[in-house]
């Protein structure tokens, strides 16, 4: 019972707040993220911290999954492929920006180099959820600039992996093989291509026989979840597996259904406990010792990305503008850093004391990331419409 009091509150405050954040010219997860830290233990306690709540983490991560699960299905395969260099370019620079930046903060704070690399790891994470809601919100998801942030994002998830496993490898030792890591990738995608490519169409076919829309929408559901499930147990982000699910759809006559019957209940029951989640895993214990390296951590983790992914995207033929905005998309942190963070703290690869600071500069650069590409995206299409 206490589970539905937990949902009736999020899912009412994160409506409210998502309607106030629009109200005042913002994208709504701003808003669903905010009320997110005013609920959870950071202000008012009324709701405890997530990741000590095992069914309402699920609800969270289930959101998280129908959230990429959608960007997949709105997303134009042409584009997402014609944009692989850029991708690949802005991922790379993406990439080292912040891991050079975390690790020189890491060392003038007096960590020893292994803490201080691992701080440069999570800095390099990217959570392209937060920058797809928004740019869904703003009509801005079937763009260039948002197909190449997908496959940056994609790309950054499997280098910051192989990061992660070379740093735990050489540290730690013995459950971490570079090898393996790298073999497991190159096995996920060759199946994800071949069932993308000859699986799910044929399946399609079937399903499209029985003109049924619940058979539809089921298959669309546990194709997601196959997906998820899959990517997880290769070591790879299960949201990326949800996208390529989605992917797969993209071209399915009955997209249409997914958006107009499976969108809506899954955006509100589910997707607003992740947006919650990310406030609700705050909290300000302890905050007043390290409020230094909180705000350096804060503008290095914004800036870095920002410069990185932006640079990447100029390379490669982007304008100023838009080279800016997909770094500003790149600079949301979000569940990625989350997870990789508790696995530094578990492998002994960060300490406690670091910790909280780490946290509230993720959740930073979760926060700024909805205003400040509506504020970029909105210079650029004045520039457009001139």
């Amino acid at each position: 019972m206490e589970l539905l009091l937990q949902l009736v509150i999020i899912i009412l405050a994160t409506k409210i707040a998502g309607a106030i954040a629009v109200r005042f010219g913002q994208p709504s997860v701003l808003g669903e993220i905010i009320v997110g830290i005013i609920i959870g233990p950071a202000v008012l306690g009324l709701i405890g911290n997530i990741n000590d709540n095992e069914l309402l983490h699920t609800f969270s991560e289930l959101g998280v999954i129908f959230l990429m699960f959608f960007a997949g299905v709105e997303t134009n395969i042409k584009d997402l492929t014609s944009n692989t260099k850029s991708a690949l370019t802005v991922a790379v620079f993406g990439v080292v920006l912040p891991l050079v930046g975390g690790y020189l903060i890491g060392e003038s704070f007096g960590m020893d180099p292994t803490h201080s690399l691992f701080l440069g790891i999570v800095l390099t994470a990217t959570s392209v959820s937060i920058s797809v809601q928004t740019f869904r919100e703003l009509n801005q998801l079937k763009t260039r600039e948002s197909a190449t942030v997908l496959g940056a994002a994609i790309a950054d998830d499997i280098l910051g992996l192989i990061l992660l496993a070379v740093v735990i490898s050489i540290t730690v030792g013995g459950d971490v093989s570079i090898p393996t890591v790298l073999m497991k990738q190159v096995i996920f995608f060759a199946v994800i291509i071949l069932a993308n490519w000859k699986v799910v169409p044929a399946i399609s076919k079937i399903v499209a026989k029985f003109k049924s829309t619940d058979i539809s929408l089921v298959f669309a559901v546990v194709l997601c979840f196959a997906y998820s499930y899959f990517a997880d147990f290769m070591g790879i982000s299960n949201i990326i597996g949800a996208f390529f699910a989605g992917l797969s759809l993209a071209a399915d006559k009955s997209r249409i259904e997914f958006e107009e019957k499976l969108l809506p209940t899954v955006g509100v029951l589910f997707i607003p406990v992740f947006f919650a989640g990310i406030g609700l895993a705050v909290t300000f214990k302890g905050i007043g010792e390290h409020i230094g390296l909180i705000v350096i951590l804060c503008v290095v983790a914004v800036l870095t990305k920002i410069v990185g992914a932006g640079i990447g995207a100029r390379i490669t033929g982007f304008k100023t503008i838009s080279a800016i905005l997909i770094g500003i998309a790149m600079v949301s942190r979000g569940e990625v850093a989350l997870i990789t963070s508790g696995i530094g703290l578990e492998k002994g690869l960060f300490t406690q004391e670091y910790y909280t600071p780490l946290i509230i500069a993720v959740v930073f650069t979760t926060v700024v990331t909805p205003p400040l590409l509506k504020w970029i995206i909105s210079i650029k299409e004045k520039r457009t419409s001139v």
